[in-house]
């Protein structure tokens, strides 16, 4: 069912717990100061827009869903986290496959938007309209013609827009449904071509870490030597 919510935060629990409808796992606040986010979420028909803005510096862990790609992209040219190590500067997009899991850092305060979109329906889409296979790599990073990719942030940005001036303002299964049109021909325009895939060394670094958070959940007080050993890594290799 469409719907929005806006929400200020205050606490990092409290800015977490919102973030796990999007399958945000874990949050580490690592910047000093006072604690503030903002987060816009808006639902559509098995969609899910997001648009955030963060103060302090902090590290999360995140996992895509099952039959779900996550799209992200700067706001207003403002700083974008980095995903598993990839930097995502402004006028560029980042996209995650199903079920991946990346952690996501912000280095000081950051202004980001992001949409969930299901797999099938891109690739059907695409296929339509590009009359050829449509495949989005597990990882990836675009840079799409900026007209292109300005589309897609203005939609993005209507949507956020509606949601924050009043709660509930896309339950109109009707608009819901031809803003989703909407995206969904922009994004596929954005992911014609131009992607760079993840590196096979990225891949490695990222499968360490998320079994190393799967180990912390399984035994939290384990030392570094059997994590490290756990794992199959050197000490320094872990830090």
């Amino acid at each position: 069912m469409p719907g929005s919510r806006a929400s200020v935060f205050g606490e990092a629990e409290d800015f977490q717990a919102a973030l796990s409808a999007d399958r945000v796992a874990g949050l580490l606040v690592t910047g000093r100061g006072q604690f503030r986010a903002r987060l816009t979420q808006v639902r559509l028909d098995g969609w899910r827009l997001a648009a955030v803005e963060e103060a302090l510096s902090r590290i999360a862990f995140v996992a895509v869903p099952a039959g779900m790609v996550l799209v992200s992209f700067s706001i207003d040219g403002g700083p974008s986290p980095v995903w598993g190590g990839i930097e995502v500067r402004t006028g560029e997009i980042l996209t995650l496959g199903p079920d991946q899991r990346v952690h996501a850092k912000t280095l000081g305060s950051a202004h980001w938007g992001a949409i969930q979109v299901p797999d099938q329906q891109l690739a059907r889409y695409g296929r339509a309209l590009n009359g050829a296979r449509f495949v989005v790599p597990p990882v990836a990073r675009w840079r799409p013609p900026p007209a292109v990719v300005r589309q897609l942030r203005n939609l993005h940005r209507a949507a956020i827009r509606m949601a924050e001036a009043r709660a509930g303002a896309l339950t109109d299964l009707q608009a819901a449904h031809g803003l989703e049109q909407q995206l969904l021909q922009a994004l596929i325009e954005c992911l014609a071509d131009g992607a760079e895939e993840e590196k096979a060394t990225g891949r490695r670094h990222r499968d360490i870490l998320t079994r190393f958070e799967a180990l912390l959940v399984a035994e939290p007080s384990a030392g570094i030597a059997d994590i490290c050993g756990a794992l199959g890594v050197s000490q320094r290799s872990l830090r």
